[in-house]
């Protein structure tokens, strides 16, 4: 490292201005990122540590979104099924239907008649021989009611109150109870990732901050010889600045691959999971903001923890 001169950095030499300022910050640049690549088994196990911490609050936190754009497709958009008595009137599945599509909130009624409810378990159980054994039909018709965009709980629960009055109503199902799940479910994974993204945004904190006071003692006699010729606290504390942003953006970046590992390895049972429902997967929050974001997150943890290790370490040592 270079012997710096007692100067202003807006004034290097007499006469430096800016482009001094900027030339002296190269420089330093050049020196942090040689001492960095000199000792790249201690860098890459930095930058690991830091990885590890970032990646589990930043995971948790595109879970969550997902999670919450899922509650956003379906919300205000469940609705209710219907099962009638195998006994009942042949009038009672339409009278309620009309009875429903009355309704204001509601978006549409679909009717399954017993036959036709037949014909669809033919189809899918090809089980057909069995059933012509049967001197009567064991399927009852059934309905279902879809709310429009917007309907709320109480209208939902309205809805069931008429269906579970009508006459011949065996059972109704109402289909709100996994968007409960989801909603439960997305508030505890968005707490759960501010808690862990404290705990370990301080933990990749102490991990910069531990090896910018090994790169201070690594280099004291240095700093004891640029202070005794005038170097300024900016000038001393600078390189340690950049140590830390170095091994902060590369802990960040290290994140971002782990991230990128787990979604290759889910992806196609998520994949499945989510063509079980007739969906297609589309995995949200992992775009160029979020990435940037990482990278800047990364970086100022670098920089405080190193700004904290510095100034405690040099006043320790009388070097300031």
């Amino acid at each position: 490292m270079a012997i710096l001169r007692r100067s202003d950095p807006f004034d290097k030499e007499g006469r430096g201005g800016v482009t001094g300022w900027m030339r002296d910050h190269h420089r330093v640049v050049r020196e942090a990122l040689y001492h960095v690549s000199a000792r790249i088994i201690t860098s890459l196990i930095v930058w690991l540590l830091v990885g590890i911490a970032l990646a589990l609050p930043a995971g948790l936190y595109l879970l969550q979104l997902n999670l919450a754009d899922v509650g956003a497709d379906w919300d205000g958009r469940p609705g209710l099924s219907v099962y009638f008595k195998v006994d009942a009137e042949a009038g009672a599945m339409p009278a309620l239907a009309e009875r429903l599509r009355a309704e204001a909130y509601v978006q549409e009624v679909e009717e399954t008649s017993p036959v036709a409810a037949l014909e669809a378990f033919n189809a899918h159980t090809g089980l057909s021989d069995a059933l012509d054994l049967l001197e009567n039909n064991p399927l009852p018709a059934s309905l279902r009611a879809m709310l429009i965009n917007g309907a709320t709980v109480p209208d939902l629960e309205r809805l069931a109150a008429i269906a579970e009055s009508a006459p011949g109503v065996q059972e109704v199902v109402v289909e709100k109870t996994w968007l409960e799940r989801v909603s439960d479910i997305t508030t505890v994974v968005s707490r759960l990732s501010v808690v862990l993204a404290l705990l370990f945004g301080i933990g990749a904190l102490l991990v910069t901050a531990t090896s910018v006071r090994l790169a201070i003692e690594a280099r004291l006699e240095e700093l004891k010889v640029q202070t005794l010729v005038g170097a300024t606290e900016r000038q001393l504390r600078r390189p340690f600045l950049y140590f830390g942003a170095i091994y902060g953006a590369g802990g960040a970046l290290v994140a971002l691959m782990l991230i990128s590992m787990t979604l290759l390895v889910v992806e196609t049972p998520l994949a499945r999971l989510a063509g079980s429902y007739g969906a297609s997967l589309e995995f949200a929050g992992f775009d160029p903001v979020f990435l940037l974001s990482m990278l800047a997150t990364g970086s100022a943890l670098g920089v405080v923890g190193a700004l904290l290790a510095a100034r405690q370490r040099l006043h320790e040592l009388e070097v300031l």
